[in-house]
């Protein structure tokens, strides 16, 4: 398993190049801030706005098998308690003959922002490193920021719409049962096998799992159907070879598909 792992890396690494400066940057992505408005409770509904070169694409926060992972850092934002993404459904490609997910041409990423002190206004400054692909991988570091105006009261529609295109709730979904086993393997990791009681969506079915723990490495997880079952394996190493506690309520697992996508939160034992 540990050479497979350092199979994946070195692939990845392969079709990594570094970017340099503002010009190539905004030759494959351009970001910005898109205002949106404030809710009743004073809390502000905003967006970072992705717009891609053609051919180019970006990574979900799960990216697949070859992606880099986006980060966010919001310290140089003023009136900020929490900021919060909401991640419209992605979609499935293939980069090197490996399997990514992300999203192509533009990407509007909601934000729910929580203020310090309600009433006053919220300047949003986010420091952000994302990966851009085409035929290549490049890493890119960006900084956006501007002052949002909290008298705005109406929604905007490019991200009324990104919120629609979310994943549905279990509820939502008519999800049944959720269980996950989980067995030790050589390595220090763990071996889970999750199963969902729901009902097909679409073609190319594909359950990603997430710990919530960064330190955490989890493979690409290998999905079969059985009627309404849908059964998923999959495999967790720490990052730095240590043992670690898995924790069931932290799981998360998303159902993508060509069709609807599922987002499940949390998965007890079976």
């Amino acid at each position: 398993m540990i050479q497979v792992l350092r199979t994946i890396f070195l692939a990845a690494l392969s079709v990594l190049v570094p970017v340099t400066g503002a010009r190539a940057q905004e030759d494959m992505v351009a970001v910005s801030i898109v205002n949106g408005w404030q809710m009743a409770d004073g809390s502000h509904v905003a967006a970072l706005k992705f717009v891609l070169a053609d051919g180019w694409k970006t990574y979900w926060r799960a990216p697949g098998e070859a992606g880099i992972p986006p980060q966010f850092v919001w310290r140089g934002s003023r009136n900020l308690a929490r900021a919060e993404i909401e991640w419209p459904t992605p979609k499935q490609t293939m980069t090197n003959g490996m399997r990514t997910i992300g999203y192509e041409h533009v990407l509007v990423l909601p934000l729910r922002l929580t203020p310090e002190r309600v009433g006053q206004p919220i300047t949003l400054s986010v420091d952000m490193e994302i990966g851009v692909c085409s035929d290549i991988c490049v890493p890119v570091s960006l900084t956006v920021t501007q002052p949002l105006d909290g008298g705005q009261r109406r929604p905007d529609p490019q991200i009324a719409a990104a919120l629609a295109a979310r994943p549905y709730t279990q509820a939502e979904a008519g999800v049944g049962r959720v269980a996950c086993k989980v067995s030790p393997i050589e390595g220090g990791g763990v071996h889970l096998v999750a199963e969902v009681d729901v009902a097909a969506m679409g073609a190319q079915e594909m359950v990603v799992v997430e710990t919530g723990n960064p330190a955490l490495w989890v493979t690409q997880a290998e999905s079969v159907r059985q009627g309404n079952r849908l059964r998923a394996e999959a495999e967790i190493f720490h990052a730095e070879g240590r043992g670690f506690m898995l924790d069931r309520g932290g799981l998360r697992l998303t159902i993508l598909s060509t069709g609807d996508a599922v987002d499940i939160r949390g998965c007890p034992a079976g």
